[in-house]
């Protein structure tokens, strides 16, 4: 059955939008490469798509996280070592990202998923303060709401803290900081170098699941390997746990600073992204193009 545009409000967005030409000498609207129009424009298509792929990465993600790792959990007598565990916790936690990336919700808005990275797009002149401001707002709104959606694996999620990611008792805070810095390093650069070259940027999002798994195997028990803020607010939020809540902020920010400034003055921009996405390339972002 077809339904015609008069009463399908989003056909009827896009024949309006197709059918109205663009005033004589008006730039696109390109909020991804750093220059929205006019220049004050906000984009809630975008943030939207900001919110429900963060949302379902926490959702996702963390069930996969609370599936291996929690007390009763359906994946905690697999036959695997610690280390086994955390690469293949690691793999799957990437592989829900790249899924995202790569989905539609990718192309609306870029798929930052993470307030590290956009950040980062953002110090690269890739996104201007509003539409970074607010795609930091709807991730973190993502992450709470994905988040909250996990208590429905009741104890066997409270038993391993939702997934969340928490330093070492161990250790002094300062190595979860450096380690979220390192992590949060290493996903930009890579991103970055996929992104800023034409014929890897299709192969982007599949950095995730093999960089993750490394990750999560090295680098977990010292902080968790979370290298994304909003991914870490979530489990702090319904857990009601926020000790060292603020060492996944300073690691991801100054591992996104770090990576922004190696590649604009030691690799002189030759991995310089011309969008703020990580796939669909080429595409202006929002639901519409301009």
């Amino acid at each position: 059955m077809t339904v015609s545009a008069r009463h399908d409000p989003v056909a009827h967005q896009i024949a309006t939008a197709s059918a109205t030409p663009r005033p004589a000498g008006a730039k696109p609207d390109r909020p991804l490469s750093g220059d929205p129009q006019p220049y004050n424009r906000l984009h809630p298509g975008m943030y939207f798509a900001e919110f429900a792929g963060t949302a379902l990465l926490v959702l996702v993600g963390l069930s996969i996280v609370i599936a291996l790792w929690g007390a009763g959990a359906p994946l905690a007598d697999l036959p695997i070592s610690a280390g086994q565990r955390r690469l293949l916790n690691g793999f799957l936690f990437g592989s829900v990202g790249a899924a995202i990336a790569y989905s539609p919700i990718g192309k609306i808005s870029g798929a930052h998923i993470n307030p590290a990275m956009t950040f980062a797009f953002w110090l690269q002149g890739k996104l201007r303060w509003r539409d970074a401001s607010c795609y930091v707002i709807a991730q973190l709104a993502g992450g709470a709401i994905g988040a909250l959606l996990l208590l429905i694996w009741g104890d066997v999620g409270a038993s391993d803290g939702w997934g969340a990611s928490v330093p070492s008792k161990t250790l002094p805070l300062v190595y979860a900081i450096a380690g979220e810095s390192v992590c949060t390093f290493l996903l930009v650069i890579l991103i970055f170098a996929c992104a800023g070259r034409r014929a890897t940027q299709p192969f982007t999002p599949l950095i995730n699941p093999p960089l993750f798994a490394v990750l999560s195997w090295l680098e977990a028990p010292v902080s968790g390997a979370s290298a994304n803020p909003a991914r870490s607010f979530g489990p702090e939020l319904v857990g009601f746990a926020w000790t060292g809540w603020w060492v996944y902020w300073a690691g991801p920010l100054l591992g996104a600073s770090l990576a922004v400034a190696v590649i604009k003055l030691v690799l002189k921009g030759h991995y310089h992204p011309h969008q703020a996405r990580v796939c669909h390339f080429g595409h202006p972002g929002g639901l519409l193009r301009s």
